[in-house]
């Protein structure tokens, strides 16, 4: 509980057996938490069952794909403020204090893993990524009068429900490209958005798509195609 609103966690899960149960019991650690919920998107590393081993929420979503396993969350989520993350090691559950104090302004929260003095040491985000990531966050800012963006692909997020629930219907993406369209749609419906800098840490177990190269660039090009699309859309609406 935070200023007695309730807090939810919403963790997407695909074959994270090694962290799992490290990252949930972290994150019920942190006193404004009130619920854990988890995701399982068709994991067949024995995820579930640490899962359970734990007071977490469980949710199976048999859709692939990481905006497809976000959107149960959300949706599954009973907490006023909702929290999203991942269960990787690769974030603090500390952090989500600053996503709090901002949230007493701003209606969406916005993480970024792109400030240097915060990357921990081999935590995957070369020069490469980093500059990937804040040039296609930039793009995203003009094209959708942003505030100051760095980072498209950062998933620790926090929304107000009553925000959320203006939006939520709006959401189309059930891949891995879901993060740019979650702030598109809290930009297009005004929120104040404010974007907050957060320990990134090297990762628990192996990268779905960053840690290749080549699935990275892709997944760079998919948003951008993705980000001038929705523009485009917008334009021909109004």
């Amino acid at each position: 509980m935070y200023k007695n609103k309730s807090v939810s966690i919403v963790l997407p899960v695909y074959n994270e057996v090694d962290n799992i149960k490290f990252a949930i019991e972290e994150f019920f650690l942190q006193p404004e938490v009130d619920e854990v919920i988890v995701v399982d998107n068709n994991s067949s590393d024995g995820s579930m069952e640490e899962i359970v081993k734990t007071r977490a929420k469980y949710f199976l979503e048999t859709t692939q794909g990481y905006g497809a396993a976000m959107r149960r969350g959300m949706s599954e989520a009973t907490g006023q403020v909702i929290i999203t993350a991942e269960p990787d090691g690769t974030f603090s559950a500390s952090d989500i204090e600053k996503f709090l104090v901002y949230a007493d302004e701003f209606d969406v929260v916005f993480g970024t893993r792109t400030s240097r003095s915060l990357i921990w040491s081999k935590a995957n985000m070369d020069t490469s990524l980093r500059l990937g990531n804040a040039g296609v966050a930039k793009l995203l800012e003009y094209m959708f009068n942003g505030p100051s963006l760095t980072d498209v692909g950062c998933t620790y997020k926090l929304i107000h429900r009553s925000a959320y629930e203006q939006i939520k219907a709006h959401f189309t993406v059930n891949g891995n490209w879901f993060s740019p369209e979650f702030m598109i749609r809290a930009l297009q419906s005004n929120f104040r958005c404010v974007e907050v800098p957060v320990n990134y840490r090297a990762r628990i177990g192996q990268s779905k798509i960053t840690g290749r190269k080549w699935p990275a660039i892709k997944l760079g090009l998919r948003m951008i195609f993705f980000i001038i699309s929705e523009k485009l859309k917008m334009s021909v609406r109004n």
